[in-house]
């Protein structure tokens, strides 16, 4: 699954703010652990904000999956979602499954924010390049497939948590967290449960992440602003 829109700025603003923190003028390649801290961070706040809008989105996508199996929908549209989440749990259920999904995002962004960052800077210095496109194009083919593979996990549990159904004070029926969703799956279907999905997935990321750094990397130039 792909970031929300909000998600994303949140995110590259946040990692480039505390990348500068890092570095004296934001154009030297930072240690992995920073850049690794950057990125987990970065993609920790930002989608905590953009949880709610995730979970109306979710349930509403599930709602075509239900109608082929015969079941009675839950949600009517965005907005109907949104309705019942808040009367069922309140403004908290909003919420609902936001932890593993900040822990999705997390390892998300430290595949794709750091694998960037540091390959980019890897390829540049070892291999004596320039910073140009075919560059980004490397750099950004290695975030989307990191990213994807550190990701998927989380987005199997995550998904799992916030699809399933509750109870009258919005408390979860099958899982009890993040932490009891990946034991119960591990152990009823195997550590390779984790990764279903993980095609389709890094089918989606990869495009995507080289679609994004190419015109990042592009608008910074046109604007006048460094390079990463």
């Amino acid at each position: 699954m792909l970031p929300p829109a909000p998600a994303i700025g949140v995110r590259i603003c946040s990692y480039d703010l505390m990348r500068k923190e890092f570095t004296q003028n934001g154009k030297e390649a930072l240690p992995v652990w920073k850049s690794a801290l950057c990125g987990v961070t970065a993609g920790a706040v930002a989608q905590w904000l953009a949880s709610p809008a995730d979970l109306v989105k979710v349930q509403v996508q599930m709602e075509g999956r239900r109608r082929l199996m015969g079941e009675p929908a839950r949600v009517h549209g965005a907005g109907h979602a949104f309705k019942e989440i808040v009367q069922r749990g309140g403004i908290k259920g909003l919420w609902k499954g936001s932890i593993p999904n900040v822990q999705r995002a997390a390892l998300v962004n430290l595949g794709d924010l750091t694998t960037y960052d540091t390959i980019k800077h890897l390829i540049m210095h070892r291999l004596n390049m320039p910073d140009c496109h075919t560059v980004h194009v490397l750099a950004s083919i290695c975030a989307g497939f990191v990213a994807a593979i550190m990701g998927t996990p989380a987005d199997v549990v995550k998904t799992r948590i916030m699809n399933q159904p509750t109870d009258e004070l919005g408390r979860g029926l099958l899982y009890r967290g993040s932490v009891d969703c990946l034991r119960q799956t591990v152990a009823k279907e195997g550590f390779v449960a984790l990764y279903k999905g993980f095609l389709p997935c890094w089918i989606r990321m990869a495009p995507w992440s080289l679609t994004f750094w190419l015109s990042f990397e592009q608008i910074r130039k046109t604007i006048g602003a460094s390079s990463y």
